[in-house]
């Protein structure tokens, strides 16, 4: 979201904020947990980051909010992805970024990519949609099955 020069930032520090989100990627207030589908895409689709940290964004009139917010593990997460090749990944942020094999990990039975300084890691549901296209053998560990081979994926500390 681009910001005019005649718009207000109001920065909202992350020990302030109201909500934060758990390491399966639901939004909590103080209320519990939030249920309300168009309230949790909002949220998700918000999710910016700068040299401070991750932040949810929107513009109001003439003001732009940046409420930083606190996480377990990480706020960012493949939600969904395609059956077929070359497979697709939708993160909570609604982009959509191609499988790749170089950047998967495992850490603490979790499937991760690293893309730059981003962990994004897959929930239940997208993992249940490649469960097809992973595999395990006593020489590699986990594979990740491809069209031109099983490729090794790493297991982190």
């Amino acid at each position: 979201m681009g910001v005019d020069k005649e718009m207000r930032i109001v920065v909202v520090p992350k020990e302030e904020a109201v909500f934060w989100m758990d390491r399966f990627g639901h939004w909590y207030n103080e209320g519990g947990r939030l249920r309300h589908k168009k309230i949790v895409d909002y949220f998700n689709a918000a999710i910016c980051r700068d040299r401070d940290g991750y932040f949810v964004q929107q513009v109001r009139d003439n003001i732009v909010e940046k409420v930083y917010f606190r996480y377990e593990d990480t706020p960012l997460f493949v939600v969904d992805a395609t059956a077929e090749d070359p497979v697709r990944l939708m993160l909570n942020t609604r982009e959509t970024i191609a499988l790749e094999t170089d950047p998967l990990f495992i850490q603490e039975d979790n499937l991760y990519l690293q893309r730059g300084e981003d962990r994004i890691k897959f929930s239940d549901r997208a993992l249940l949609k490649l469960a097809g296209r992973i595999g395990y053998n006593e020489a590699q560990g986990y594979v990740l099955l491809t069209p031109a081979g099983n490729c090794p994926i790493p297991q982190r500390p």
